[in-house]
């Protein structure tokens, strides 16, 4: 099937049309497992969609196999839009980060609902917990295409520039923090 955009921006170079895999290469896993924060995209039946951040302990996904993720869910907001999205529609995409590191993995898949015995079977842990912090559930992802994704959007950003982070801390670019945050 012919892509409209691609047919009027141009088309990938072979090396990047074949980084699509239907697994996790060894180094995909290996990125995943040293990562410690990741952003969830679900979306449900109408197309509403929704992106939530993860994080914990680098790892705290775990790799189960080169098909299979185990996302836990860490008890936050309590708003669950990704997971009353994910009741009509089960498709997710992940993105991966690593501090300092301008690369990404990106990850998408089906995912089903897990409960806390199962999370408990894969000796999951929550990160440097506060006082709500707990495991609800998770995620069991199935993989159906992962690879690698152009550094240029970090490097754009400059997202990991130490001047940048020192100066947003110094002063904050915006205004009062959110009340009940």
């Amino acid at each position: 099937m012919e892509n409209k955009y691609q047919e009027k921006f141009g088309y990938p170079i072979e090396r990047t049309q074949g980084k699509v895999k239907p697994r996790m290469a060894p180094w995909i896993q290996d990125f995943i497992r040293h990562s410690p924060f990741c952003v969830l995209a679900t979306s449900n039946g109408e197309g509403d969609c929704d992106a939530s951040p993860k994080g914990g302990r680098p790892g705290f996904v775990k790799v189960l196999n080169d098909k299979q993720l185990l996302i836990p869910d860490v008890a936050g907001n309590k708003l669950f839009h990704g997971y009353e999205n994910i009741e009509s529609n089960p498709k997710v995409g992940l993105v991966f980060f690593i501090p300092g590191h301008n690369s990404t993995v990106r990850v998408n898949g089906r995912v089903k609902v897990v409960d806390r015995s199962e999370l408990n079977e894969a000796n999951l842990e929550v990160f440097d917990p506060d006082e709500r912090a707990e495991l609800l559930q998770g995620l069991l992802l199935d993989v159906e295409e992962s690879y690698s994704h152009c550094p240029r959007a970090l490097r754009f950003s400059r997202l990991w520039d130490v001047d940048t982070i020192a100066r947003n801390r110094a002063t904050p670019p915006i205004g009062v923090k959110e009340p009940g945050i």
